[in-house]
């Protein structure tokens, strides 16, 4: 029988594919043509099927679906560290607002993702949903660095340097959609940033586009107890209520942190099919809480993992996500078997992909997907020795260990080299973004 032409046949030690769960393929091999997954065979059979332009041997290495972060400001990456250790009303008020005032432009949003960009490919991650001002300029970046993006809308009912009102955002956000649409590496959402900062009316035409398009809306809700109050004093009511009272509670909902929950709000976002995008490291380190992971997904929630900005986690780490997650279930739990690793991988891949509407195209590494795929080389010592490498994942290893990243079938992270950016050029406007706030705050 002659054997199919194909563009890459990719070999490794070991590929967990996400789905279906608990599957691990030991001596492995995916074959990819035109960036979709033709199959995932044997080794030793793969080669009498297919006859690859290029064969990809990794022989201690792990191969996983692309990483998705579920929610993320990427051009923050330009704060990192900026006001650490901080409360997070002093930390908003007094110094990521007034600095966001002075420098957010269109350049400070393209500098900062293109850095962003650049972190998240060198740790494993492939998509990221992204929500801040001039999200042109995100897409710019995306599409520079070859890596998948969820590009949010984002909706605020007062003025920014982006948009003067709610009407403006919404005109700017869908205009920009329209330029983009047909890019196959981006995807659109709405983003009203909070229910404290957008009006009953904005969520309404948010809602009404939201079903003429079919697209995501991605929102923080329940972050913290001051914004529960607000809607108690506000609107009368809690904030999932308000949005379940406008008709915003559905499968189309990614709801951002989901912390501060009660056993009905838990039961009702089950009930309604939301999505939940789940950033531990953050919420920990602005003191918010932590969400009830483990509740939600006993309610059939679909749960993703995410890290928020850089200037409130400091890492856009997908691994540290993982980890952390696993970890603070047990926690909760005081339950060893609590949220299993294989679980937590789910949810930094397929988990991210269904929430974003792309479940069909990415998440896992099986036929008819998009080859997003992860390497991860386990021959360090520190990974050594291997009895189950789906726990290595998750509770061992880190975006270090990350050796090749690919998107659509194109490499682009090799033997931990980028492929598509300039990292010294990066970097270099990085370090003018950092004296120029220095001498902001300072003067």
């Amino acid at each position: 029988m002659d054997s199919t032409q194909i563009d890459t046949i990719i070999e490794a030690r070991w590929i967990i594919p996400a789905e279906p769960y608990g599957l691990v393929l030991e001596n492995h091999a995916i074959a990819i043509d035109k960036g979709v997954i033709q199959a995932v065979l044997p080794a030793s059979e793969i080669s009498r099927q297919f006859s690859p332009v290029e064969h990809i041997v990794l022989p201690q290495h792990v191969l996983i679906p692309g990483l998705i972060n579920l929610h993320t400001h990427a051009a923050m990456a330009l704060m990192r560290g900026l006001a650490d250790d901080l409360p997070l009303k002093e930390w908003l008020n007094d110094h990521i607002w007034p600095a966001e005032i002075k420098h957010v432009n269109e350049d400070f949003v393209l500098d900062g993702t293109n850095l962003a960009c650049i972190e998240m490919l060198r740790g494993g991650t492939t998509c990221f949903n992204d929500m801040y001002f001039f999200p042109k300029e995100s897409a710019k970046a995306m599409l520079a660095s070859g890596m998948r993006g969820a590009i949010g809308m984002l909706t605020i009912d007062f003025p920014t340097a982006y948009a003067n009102d709610p009407e403006d955002y919404l005109a700017k956000g869908l205009a920009m959609r329209d330029e983009y649409r047909h890019h196959s590496l981006l995807s659109f959402c709405f983003a009203p940033h909070a229910p404290y900062t957008v009006s009953d009316k904005t969520l309404t035409s948010i809602l009404t586009y939201a079903e003429q398009l079919d697209l995501p809306v991605h929102m923080r809700l329940h972050e913290t107890e001051a914004e529960i109050k607000h809607g108690l004093e506000n609107f009368g009511m809690r904030p999932i209520a308000r949005l379940q009272r406008l008709g915003l509670l559905s499968p189309g909902l990614i709801g951002v942190n989901m912390i501060h929950l009660t056993e009905e709000e838990i039961e009702l976002t089950g009930n309604q099919g939301c999505n939940v995008a789940h950033c531990p490291s953050s919420n920990l380190k602005l003191a918010n809480g932590y969400s009830p992971v483990s509740a939600l997904l006993r309610q059939g929630v679909n749960v993703g993992l995410g890290t928020d900005g850089a200037a409130s986690n400091n890492r856009l780490d997908m691994f540290g996500e993982m980890r952390l997650t696993a970890l603070l279930a047990k926690g909760q739990s005081n339950r060893a078997d609590e949220l299993p690793a294989y679980q937590a991988l789910q949810m930094a891949t397929l988990n991210g992909a269904k929430a974003l509407g792309l479940g069909d195209r990415i998440g896992s590494l099986v036929k008819g997907k998009m080859a997003d795929i992860t390497a991860v080389d386990f021959s360090a010592p520190e990974l050594s020795p291997c009895y189950d490498p789906v726990s290595h994942l998750v509770y061992s290893a880190g975006r270090e260990h990350v050796s090749h990243v690919w998107v659509d079938g194109k490499i682009l992270v090799k033997e931990g080299r980028l492929t598509t950016l300039n990292e010294q050029e990066i970097l270099a406007k990085a370090l003018f973004w950092e004296n120029r706030i220095k001498i902001k705050k300072n003067g």
